[in-house]
């Protein structure tokens, strides 16, 4: 059977095509996304604008040729921050069922963090130690805690990017002033985190989604290695001082100058400063060792609970 999983993210819309094999095993068939800005001009004030509103159509648009392509034979799409925190979220969900009959459903912050771990632990193995888990969004963010033995905390925040964008629309480049401000409030939201991380003690961040697909390529390309040996790699180890350089370079451009940054994606151009932030933050704040990037998250945690349950 070959399946098709859309995750509508606040940012882009994700979609993976799967051919599910007799062994409950499945193997990738396509990948696609579509840079969508669900949440441009409207995500705290809690709606979608309607260019925002077209540009999500598109998007669904633009999969939805991919799925008739590959000749699906069935359709799953979930819905995260950017449009359960919308008060036309749901309009919208009914706008896509009407337009094109695929059927979204609107997960909680709680669901999109297990489907995350469903997707990351196919990709990472897990030991005795306990290990941070961050999906960054535009909407939300997602930590996992866990281990070998599984699951033991998870929450979501309303701290993505989309969001700190909305509220903070720093210069160009960011200031050192705005980058403190950025800071303080991210701090002043994740007390609950920092109760958990004393508990549990991680000391390896493992990072998957957008933000840290970009941070890997950007950091394959500065360092020319070599790309065919990596890009079959599902996990990527990222050297520490590697990143720090990154996020010191990020810090110092212009949107004009990143627009020609290797490796990184058009959507991500205005949202990679603010999310390097937030990646530096926690790995300063919560003293992280090891750095990895998952290139499996939401919609291959999908695949996996539809597979196994």
């Amino acid at each position: 059977m070959r399946i098709a999983v859309i995750d509508l993210g606040t940012n882009t819309f994700n979609l993976v095509i799967a051919e599910i094999r007799n062994n409950n095993q499945y193997q990738i068939v396509f990948n696609d996304k579509a840079g969508v800005k669900l949440g441009k001009g409207g995500i705290n004030k809690k709606e979608i604008t309607p260019e925002a509103f077209q540009r999500a159509l598109d998007g669904i648009a633009k999969h939805v040729e991919s799925i008739n392509k590959y000749e699906v034979d069935k359709v799953f799409a979930t819905a995260t921050s950017g449009i359960r925190s919308s008060e036309n979220g749901r309009q919208l969900v009914r706008v896509i069922k009407e337009q094109f009959g695929i059927d979204v459903q609107i997960i909680t912050g709680d669901e999109e963090a297990e489907l995350i771990y469903r997707g990351i632990k196919q990709t990472v193995n897990f030991n005795q130690s306990y290990d941070l888990l961050l999906d960054i969004g535009g909407g939300s963010n997602e930590f996992i805690i866990v281990n070998k033995s599984g699951l033991h905390w998870k929450q979501s925040f309303d701290l993505g990017i989309a969001r700190l964008l909305d509220r903070f629309n720093p210069s160009d480049p960011i200031t050192r002033e705005e980058v403190r401000q950025v800071e303080d409030y991210i701090d002043s939201e994740l007390n609950s985190l920092y109760q958990a991380v004393q508990k549990f003690k991680p000391k390896r961040l493992i990072g998957s989604s957008g933000t840290f697909d970009s941070l890997r390529e950007m950091i394959i390309e500065h360092k020319v290695l070599d790309k065919k040996m990596i890009k079959n790699q599902n996990s990527f180890v990222i050297d520490l001082l590697d990143y720090f350089e990154l996020h010191s370079h990020l810090l110092k451009s212009t949107y004009q100058e990143r627009l020609n940054f290797k490796g990184l994606e058009f959507v991500r151009i205005e949202m990679i400063v603010l999310a390097s932030i937030f990646v530096n933050f926690i790995i300063k704040k919560l003293e992280i060792k090891t750095l990895v990037q998952s290139s499996f998250a939401l919609k291959e945690g999908m695949i996996d609970k539809i597979i196994n349950g």
